[in-house]
């Protein structure tokens, strides 16, 4: 009975998200503060519907109960209990259940703590995302469901697919989905704000924190597949530009450029159409990703052929939430006044310029996985767009974002001189310079090598720079002490991300430009030496595993200075999906990363084997991290938790939309 407990659960939470969605905001329409009161008792009624729902498919995995359809898809009596957890959301139905089971907490988590909001206010944000909620229930209920039957059950299921059984797939989507959904707070607060007409500064400083949480936690999603994709597909690489990369990506890309538009909503009370439409745009990505992903569209466009349903349904959420979110903004806009006024050189216009070239950026990555797809449908041929393209469209936009990010801290706020802004970034301007010319002229690395070293000390000094000028003038009679425990949270989070941006740079500067690869045929007993280090093949074992066998060979990895590393890469075979998989061995260094994997065995017996030497590959993912720091210690800052807004002072009155 628990997959029947769970398909009732969704319905009971159908419910209630219905009633989330239509008495609050009818409440606040027309100021009934019983239907305002609804909203957040609905909202911990939803969530907890949903995770009991969730509750029972995750019992159903443990107990390897094969007359569910979905578990007999994705697990199997021989696969480790922790890949059965993550089995839950390895497929269709149950990354959608994930999908609802994290915007279910997040909901619960604006009902929680948005007291000192207008109660008004709480309850169109509510509305909003429990509208979105029924979409997704909906969807599940009628199309994808989880806990459909298989009659007579399965001897066994088919095995969770063996990419997916790893470490990775534990954490990465759910801190993606953390992301994705999180845009739906931002998404909410905006279409809130429209349709009470009140688009001021109060709730760009309410939505604000959200949207820094949701971007980060998208941050470390992004990561986590980066790195995944790193270590486990046997390559070597840590972006490919394919359309599942890119799905998460553009609305990163959007969440960067809303996260510094809301910061000038918040301080100038400007742009603000501008962050509206970013708002929209941001989780309109994170759905269209989310359902290019799950839909099997990327696979093949004629997907939707077997199941008409689900891609008529895809296309009509699509429609509503989009063009429904864009049709309130085109009749709110135009009645919204332009906000504070500054001058054609100021730091308003330059974080113009940066969220411009940001979403001009998704546009071509969008441009870019699209066009294929679109070609395909209309049986115009069939196209890949990779990374040449990526390459040639992406990094010349991105770089005057790396250069502004540096130079407009230094520019004030309405107005500014472009002398003076000159003369404070002139030395660190100054000193990349030099250390650019120094590393293309006398350490002989590539023009573009050094164009890239040049960008992170910029980046680098210019945040310490700026640190020490903002410390240098503590004020009258205020200790240096005092005034630097009295930085806020915010200006440490920026100065973070910003250094972590120059962390990463400097990663992915040095590893294409220095990365050393070699491959080679070996049998045991060989010996290879690439780029100094010398590779030795010294045993070859079978190992069985709980649902695979394995190749693990044993090499001992010498340098020049008579270090012995040893490393053991695999070449696994899985029973089940009779699926072959390289596992590679790498040896990670602050400076370096040795990366050994296994082919195919060939004549003689021997082996095909890929030595790369990868330098600085770590500081991706170091440079990742502090980015995500960042964002989290920004969101952190005391004004969002303890200060009030004087609207909010009364956050007992309704007012009527």
């Amino acid at each position: 009975m628990i997959p029947e407990l769970g398909n009732f659960a969704l319905m009971l939470a159908l419910c209630l998200a219905l009633v989330q969605g239509s008495l609050p905001l009818l409440g606040a329409w027309r100021g009934n503060r019983r239907w305002i009161a609804l909203a957040r008792p609905a909202a911990a009624g939803q969530f907890t519907f949903i995770s009991f729902a969730f509750g029972c498919l995750l019992a159903s995995f443990i107990a390897n109960d094969f007359s569910v359809a979905y578990v007999a898809s994705n697990s199997n009596s021989m696969l480790p209990l922790h890949f059965r957890v993550a089995a839950v959301w390895g497929g269709h139905e149950g990354s959608l259940l994930l999908w609802v089971q994290i915007l279910a907490l997040w909901t619960l988590a604006v009902a929680v703590f948005s007291r000192r909001l207008p109660a008004a206010m709480t309850a169109r944000v509510l509305a909003v995302m429990a509208w979105i909620s029924v979409g997704f229930l909906l969807f599940m209920l009628f199309t994808s469901n989880p806990f459909d039957r298989l009659l007579p059950a399965a001897r066994d299921g088919r095995d969770l697919d063996p990419l997916l059984q790893d470490f990775g797939m534990i954490i990465h989507p759910p801190l993606l989905y953390m992301g994705y959904v999180g845009f739906s707070v931002a998404f909410a607060f905006a279409i809130a704000a429209l349709l009470s007409g009140e688009l001021d500064a109060a709730w760009a400083r309410w939505s604000r924190p959200w949207t820094l949480v949701a971007w980060s936690f998208l941050t470390l999603g992004i990561f986590m597949g980066s790195f995944w994709a790193y270590y486990e597909l046997g390559w070597g690489g840590w972006w490919f530009w394919d359309a599942v990369e890119n799905a998460s990506f553009m609305p990163w890309l959007v969440g960067t450029a809303l996260i510094h538009s809301l910061a000038v909503t918040e301080k100038r009370g400007s742009f603000k159409n501008w962050t509206v439409l970013l708002a929209i745009v941001a989780f309109s990505l994170s759905l269209l990703g989310t359902f290019l992903v799950r839909s099997g569209v990327l696979t093949s466009v004629h997907a939707f052929a077997t199941d008409p349903r689900r891609g008529l349904f895809i296309l009509v959420f699509l429609a509503i939430v989009i063009g429904g979110s864009l049709t309130l903004y085109a009749w709110r806009a135009p009645s919204v006044g332009l906000g504070g006024r500054f001058a054609l050189f100021s730091r308003e216009t330059l974080l113009l310029l940066n969220n411009v070239l940001l979403l001009t950026a998704a546009a071509t990555v969008l441009l870019g996985t699209l066009y294929p797809l679109f070609l395909d449908a209309l049986d115009l041929g069939k196209i890949s767009v990779g990374a040449p393209y990526f390459e040639a469209v992406f990094v010349p936009l991105m770089l005057p974002v790396l250069l502004l990010m540096a130079a407009a801290p230094f520019v004030e706020w309405k107005s500014a001189s472009l002398r003076t802004v000159l003369a404070r970034v002139s030395r660190i301007a100054q000193a990349a310079l030099l250390l650019g010319l120094t590393a293309w002229f006398g350490w002989k690395v590539s023009p573009a090598v050094a164009g890239g070293l040049m960008l992170a000390v910029w980046i680098l000094l210019g945040t310490a720079l700026h640190l020490y000028q903002r410390l240098a003038e503590p004020g009258e009679g205020v200790p240096f002490m005092r005034h630097l425990a009295k930085q806020p949270l915010s200006y440490w989070g920026m100065l973070a991300a910003h250094a972590g941006v120059a962390v990463f740079v400097v990663g992915v500067t040095l590893v294409n430009g220095g990365q050393v690869s070699a491959d080679a045929s070996m049998r045991v007993g060989d010996s290879i030496v690439s780029n100094g280090w010398r590779y030795s093949f010294t045993a070859l074992n079978k190992v069985d595993g709980p649902n695979y066998i394995a190749a693990r060979a044993t090499f001992e990895v010498r340098n020049t200075d008579g270090k012995v590393l040893l490393l053991q890469p695999e070449k696994r075979y899985y029973t089940v999906q009779q699926m072959p998989m390289t596992e590679a061995a790498i040896d990670r260094g602050f400076s370096r990363d040795i990366y050994l994997s296994l082919g195919e065995p060939t004549k003689g017996g021997a082996w095909a084997v890929r030595m790369q030497y990868k330098p600085f590959v770590g500081w991706i993912w170091a440079g990742c991290l502090i980015i995500a720091g960042g964002g989290l210690l920004a969101a952190s800052d005391r004004r969002y938790r303890l200060a009030r807004q004087s609207r909010a002072v009364t956050s007992s009155a309704v007012v009527p939309a």
